[in-house]
């Protein structure tokens, strides 16, 4: 219930009488000439005794009013001015911040709509595992672990001495075939020079025969003329007999002489066989010699190392891992982001390992498959529930310039990002306006 006081300082500030005196109230005189007023149930506010400490006491209006109190240091008649009026300044730069806001987040999503990235990205390489093909113990290993290697550089040797043995043993038996093929050679020339001792002796013969028949036809004329005995005739009958024996016995020992030819010849291409065959066996174990010196097919790091000197390596057994210079990245895209994505489009990469360096790159192909349909163990979708899950499709990545100085190896994480859209963004074609007035100012 309000007190006779407070009643008569709310009637007092109603009152068009009211002057504002000092910031303590009204002066002493100034409530002399107003009648009290009458007291209020206690039921209808509270006395100032039973407000909060420290709250100041306002004055408040009578029991059915809606009027709300003007305060003292303001007119009556005069409309209260709203925000914008109060303060201009903080409204301008407000609206200006608010525009400039709204202008660089649609910049900013404009230009991010034009990439598609993921963290499910690693470093790939068809890395080997390098062995000697031939057994024997290691001599030397020229290289260490992690080492960098030009293609052809030693990588272990292995003992040589026997298998120089066995290329010295291929090289005698080449060797003996070839005389043996010279050999035959010689013996087919000098048969071709008794072909020819044959064929004359053939042709003298022939000679000798026709003047037997000469002789012979003479004096059986004579013997049946009388003018001649016929002892001459039969002996010069007996001459021509002779004759043509010697003929036939000279054409028999020509066509042996021909017939040998033949067989040497045949002499020949066995040996000539047996050579090629000692050829080859010489260029196995040459080859075998050549396998004693273990080098990088390509440029290359050398990774777990395990091969020493004097070990017995088995042909076959694993001397050290081998990551050669290529490279590329394996990113694991989900499926719903690959339907503007094209193998030529450029990328920038960042590699865990080195995140200050930009790694530039584009993307090579697109595998027709996700990555669990080529898994050892593939999903059967077609059993038990189904519940949809994004796959994911793995995209080769080509690094384009690849840092020289820092190693980088399978399985290292990236994070790629893919230009899908190859028109530029509303960010870029300000920038690049904003860099051509520049050059040209």
């Amino acid at each position: 219930m309000l007190k006779r006081n407070d009643q008569q300082v709310l009637h007092e500030v109603e009152s068009p009488q009211f002057a504002p005196g000092s910031p303590d109230g009204p002066a002493d005189g100034a409530l002399a000439h107003h009648p009290p007023l009458k007291e209020k149930p206690e039921t209808e506010a509270p006395s100032s005794r039973e407000r909060p400490a420290g709250e100041p006491q306002k004055p408040e209006l009578p029991a059915g009013t809606d009027e709300q109190p003007t305060p003292p240091n303001v007119s009556s008649g005069e409309p209260r001015k709203g925000f914008r009026r109060r303060h201009p300044i903080a409204v301008v730069i407000g609206s200006v911040l608010f525009v400039l806001a709204a202008g660089g987040g649609y910049a900013y999503w404009n230009y991010a709509s034009d990439f598609e990235s993921t963290d499910d990205a690693f470093i790939a390489a068809r890395q080997i595992a390098i062995a000697p093909k031939v057994t024997g113990y290691v001599t030397q290993v020229p290289v260490t672990d992690n080492e960098h290697v030009a293609a052809g550089a030693v990588i272990a040797r292995i003992d040589d001495r026997d298998y120089r043995i066995a290329l010295e043993q291929a090289s005698a038996q080449v060797a003996a075939a070839q005389a043996t093929i010279e050999n035959i050679n010689a013996q087919i020339a000098v048969q071709q020079a008794q072909i020819k001792s044959s064929e004359a002796q053939v042709e003298q013969a022939q000679a000798t025969l026709v003047f037997a028949q000469q002789q012979s036809d003479r004096y059986e004329e004579l013997a049946q003329r009388g003018a001649g005995t016929v002892q001459n005739a039969q002996q010069y009958s007996s001459q021509l007999l002779q004759q043509q024996a010697a003929l036939k016995s000279a054409q028999a020992a020509l066509t042996v002489a021909q017939r040998q030819i033949e067989s040497l010849k045949a002499q020949r291409s066995s040996v000539e066989a047996s050579l090629a065959q000692a050829v080859a066996q010489r260029d196995q174990a040459q080859l075998n010699l050549s396998y004693t010196t273990v080098t990088a097919a390509q440029a290359g790091r050398v990774v777990n190392l395990t091969a020493s000197p004097g070990e017995f390596a088995q042909a076959g057994t694993n001397l050290t891992m081998f990551v050669p210079d290529e490279i590329w990245v394996t990113a694991n895209f989900k499926e719903t982001q690959l339907d503007s994505m094209r193998p030529g489009q450029p990328a920038s990469m960042h590699i865990d390992a080195y995140p200050k360096r930009a790694i530039r790159g584009h993307v090579a192909s697109v595998q027709p498959g996700s990555g669990t349909a080529f898994s050892l163990l593939p999903a059967e979708n077609a059993t038990g529930n189904y519940v949809k899950v994004i796959q994911r499709v793995p995209v080769k990545i080509i690094i384009d310039n690849p840092p020289t100085d820092v190693a980088l190896g399978p399985g290292m994480s990236v994070v790629p990002r893919v230009r899908i859209n190859s028109e530029p963004s509303l960010y870029e074609r300000l920038a690049s306006s904003i860099d051509h007035l520049r050059r040209h100012a």
